[in-house]
């Protein structure tokens, strides 16, 4: 049900640290993979896939805004370049219960480019900063800006700086800034994923010459000691494809990043933890491929990870009760 946003004002709503995320990835970050990363960690700051508000606005908005509670703290990903569209998508975002949203401005794909949404956007830091100044007329939760470090054409350091400080004087105080730029001609969205170099020190100089804004860095990060080496110098850390490949990495986050003293919990409690909403989602007609997809990086790093992924991937799909299946990949993890 969606929250009264009158009997929920700011100020009773817990603060979102942003000191370790999960970032926003098209066709992995849905709810369900959302519910069992939670499982995982309890702090870390989890990021819907990007919707478009013409997906929102037009679309079925209850069914893209679809979320458990336990996935809190939970960030909603906006792409679009209509303020008014923007605005009218951040008041739906509040009154679900996001706990902030985030405007994508680093998607180099074709697909976004023609409508104006995502990296392309970096070329238009006035029409940014006009459309964050309209979420955040529009709600109370935060709202953030997620970007490269540049697009070609538009890359040098002096434009990254003129970007960021006309969106912070819309009122933006918090930036996760990917430590590529983006080439937005002749090179697929996982290619810029991967070829133009990483630029850590130019994120470094950002905070260096922006100190009282929020910099979160994302890109090329793996592991927890990398996370705890830019936490010197950055406010947070995003993980990508490493949080999805290897999601264990997450389970150490909150003793290792927040303090928490709660016990680790292994691989195979993780599942079954799992394993009642696997048998909902089933009991709802769903295929319980839609949520294993997402675990199969549970099995990485052990000699029974290929007969885990098979038993996920392959065999589910022909097995009168694949919950039995599921019982018997948790008994591989049984003391990893």
């Amino acid at each position: 049900m969606p929250l009264d946003i009158a009997s929920n004002p700011r100020h009773t709503r817990p603060s979102v640290s942003r000191r370790f995320s999960v970032a926003p990835m098209m066709d992995w970050t849905d709810h369900h993979c959302r519910y069992f990363l939670r499982l995982l960690s309890k702090h870390a700051l989890l990021y819907t896939e990007m919707v478009t508000t013409g997906a929102l606005l037009n679309g079925d908005h209850e069914r893209f805004l679809r979320h458990d509670q336990s996935e809190h703290p939970l960030a909603l990903q906006l792409g679009g370049s209509v303020p008014a569209d923007l605005a009218a998508c951040a008041r739906l975002a509040q009154a679900s219960g996001y706990d902030e949203v985030n405007l994508n401005v680093g998607c180099p794909s074709d697909r976004v480019q023609n409508n104006l949404i995502g990296a392309v956007l970096m070329a238009h830091p006035a029409l940014v900063a006009d459309c964050v100044r309209a979420m955040l007329d529009a709600v109370s939760i935060p709202v953030t800006v997620k970007h490269r470090i540049g697009i070609n054409g538009r890359d040098s350091y002096a434009q990254l700086c003129d970007f960021v400080g006309q969106v912070h004087e819309a009122g933006c105080t918090s930036f996760t800034v990917h430590a590529r730029i983006a080439i937005l001609e002749g090179l697929s969205p996982k290619e810029n994923r991967d070829i133009p170099p990483l630029r850590y020190d130019i994120v470094a100089q950002l905070k260096a010459d922006f100190p009282d804004l929020e910099i979160i860095l994302n890109g090329g990060i793996k592991t927890l000691e990398q996370c705890d080496e830019h936490l010197q110098i950055f406010d947070g850390v995003m993980l990508g494809r490493e949080a999805y490949h290897n999601p264990y990495i997450l389970a150490d986050v909150d003793q290792r990043l927040f303090g928490s003293t709660a016990p680790v919990i292994s691989r195979a409690a993780a599942l079954s933890a799992l394993r009642p909403y696997i048998a909902a989602h089933l009991e709802s007609g769903g295929s319980m491929h839609h949520i294993t997809r997402h675990v199969l990086g549970l099995g990485t790093g052990f000699p029974g990870a290929r007969r885990f992924r098979q038993l996920l991937s392959v065999d589910i799909h022909k097995a009168q009760n694949p919950l039995t299946l599921l019982d018997q990949a948790a008994e591989l993890l049984e003391g990893r």
